[in-house]
């Protein structure tokens, strides 16, 4: 029996796949996908066994993975709801979809968790959320759910309440971030700067401030009244911001970010 299987092998699963590979051998992972030519390409890289159907890479793990969109979410749950026993841990990546409504779909004494990973888990930085009824899981199941997700980056831990902040905040929130450094890298390239530098230097400094709030436990505020300097360049940077409603704007698309999350 595969250890873990992946249902779907789109970005995250392919991430997730990818970041397995750090921890695990080949053999103790398993995938499938709808799309089976992707799925024998991505053995052939990888030497990872792929399963011809979702119900067959169920039966073949104990730790199963699904990291297809909500909107497939029902043919899958289909798929495995035969297969899937109270011996299986069933890990759902999807926003929006709760505990009790994968339970419903798969059986009742079907053991839940849920997480939520972002994209730059592809290089083993991603941050996830995870969730689940702890009573319901072994020392054993703990300590391997805990090392599916950090062989991604860093996970937390939370309330399924919270689940839909943690989108908010993580899941959904790379690409605010990436609009942030086209955006700074334009405002450079509008003064001149070469645009491969311009984007070297936006995303660097991002890489580079995120540190610094991670590694120094130093409150962002206290980071940036750090850079502002009295009646200097930052200064009248952060007042330009403040007046164009920059703070505003990222709260403005979480609020959007949970709420679509509260109507799947």
């Amino acid at each position: 029996m595969a250890k873990i299987g992946i249902i779907g092998i789109g970005n995250m699963g392919g991430a997730i796949l990818k970041g397995l590979l750090k921890e695990y051998k080949k053999e103790d992972i398993i995938f499938t996908d709808v799309n089976l030519d992707k799925c024998r390409q991505i053995t052939e890289q990888t030497g990872v066994p792929h399963a011809e159907n979702n119900s067959e890479c169920a039966d073949q793990a104990k730790y199963v993975v699904l990291a297809v969109k909500p909107q497939y979410f029902s043919p899958v749950l289909a798929d495995i709801r035969d297969v899937v026993t109270k011996n299986h841990v069933v890990i759902s990546i999807a926003p929006g979809i709760t505990t009790d409504q994968l339970k419903e779909k798969l059986g009742e004494e079907i053991r839940v968790v849920r997480a939520m990973p972002n994209t730059p888990a592809l290089l083993g930085e991603g941050m996830t959320g995870v969730c689940f009824s702890e009573k319901d899981f072994s020392r054993e199941e703990k300590q391997a759910i805990e090392s599916i997700f950090l062989s991604l980056g860093k996970m937390r831990i939370v309330e399924e309440r919270l689940m839909n902040a943690v989108v908010c905040v993580s899941g959904s929130s790379p690409a605010y971030v990436y609009m942030f450094i086209e955006a700074l890298a334009d405002s450079a390239v509008k003064y001149g700067l070469p645009r491969d530098a311009a984007y070297e230097m936006a995303a660097q400094t991002v890489l580079g401030s995120a540190k610094m709030v991670l590694e120094t436990g130093t409150h962002p505020g206290a980071l940036k009244d750090q850079v502002c300097s009295p009646g200097g360049t930052t200064i009248a940077a952060v007042s330009a911001l403040e007046e164009h409603g920059f703070r505003n704007a990222v709260i403005k698309a979480a609020d959007a970010c949970f709420a679509k999350c509260e109507k799947i």
